[in-house]
């Protein structure tokens, strides 16, 4: 007998993986949690039936969601994690050698404990003296800090349940407030092509806070459709104009420099979802 897991990206497409063994099931107080050992993509992580994370492609999603904001700021020292129970960004984080601090607010402990059983690469630095691990509320941990953080990153799931305030105007200008005077902003904000409002909302959201406002864009196998975007809000640095000659690179298997600058080159019909219209015509 064969066993496959589908995950329903949307009421006309699904992503559907034979699967080797379920090795956790529960139900937390906020999510079902699994964690599936897959043929194609190794072990994975699923929330609510929707995949967050797998061994063979997650390097793909982390590295982005991390290297580029702080390779744009020019000396990252204290950081934080919304989100991301997986590890994963945490891991990334770490890599920099200025990184002082990183504080992980991840409100289900249920992801976390997951994650240090069954995906032990993922959540490797978890366990790292320089990591601060809050299971609670992330955004009432960013409404309590003013001037604390050189990046944060919201390592979201998909905008429902208690992830949906993390898509508030609201909390990117909490999030502002919380930044250093300096600080960049970087959350994931999902595919363009079926997730088009989103963006086009979180952009202008992000746009009406921060002076430097960017899209950008990476592929991830196992997430709908496989395009997916980022946005960047920054108060004083631009990712378009980083020194990447003064700048030591860290090990990766997916970022380097140019994957950077090209992650910024956006199709046309990308660019008009965030109001470029102007360059979308040239």
């Amino acid at each position: 007998m064969e066993l496959w897991y589908t995950e329903k990206q949307t009421e006309n497409m699904g992503l559907s993986l034979k699967v080797r063994n379920v090795l956790h099931r529960e139900t937390t107080p906020y999510q079902e949690l699994a964690v599936l050992d897959t043929l194609q993509y190794g072990r994975m992580l699923v929330l609510d039936g929707m995949v967050q994370t797998t061994e063979k492609d997650e390097y793909v999603y982390h590295e982005m969601i991390t290297h580029v904001a702080l390779y744009t700021h020019p000396n990252p020292r204290r950081a934080a994690v919304i989100g991301g129970g997986d590890g994963g960004a945490v891991r990334e984080i770490l890599k920099h050698p200025s990184i002082e601090k990183v504080v992980l607010a991840e409100i289900d402990a249920g992801v976390i404990e997951a994650a240090r059983s069954y995906l032990p690469n993922i959540s490797s630095a978890l366990d790292d003296p320089r990591v601060e691990i809050m299971v609670g509320d992330g955004i009432a941990h960013i409404k309590a800090w003013r001037n604390a953080y050189d990046i944060v990153i919201i390592d979201s799931t998909e905008p429902v349940g208690a992830a949906v305030g993390l898509f508030s105007q609201d909390f990117y200008r909490s999030i502002d407030e919380a930044l250093t005077e300096d600080g960049i902003l970087v959350a994931q904000t999902e595919s363009p092509y079926v997730n088009a409002s989103l963006i086009e909302q979180s952009f202008r959201y992000i746009q009406g806070v921060f002076p430097i406002s960017r899209l950008y864009l990476t592929c991830v196998p196992t997430y709908p459709t496989g395009l997916w975007s980022f946005s960047l809000g920054s108060k004083k640095h631009d990712p378009l104009q980083v020194d990447f000659g003064a700048r030591q690179m860290v090990p990766t298997v997916y970022y380097n420099s140019d994957v950077h600058r090209a992650a910024f080159a956006l199709p046309n019909f990308v660019r008009r979802l965030i109001g470029d219209l102007e360059e979308a015509a040239r």
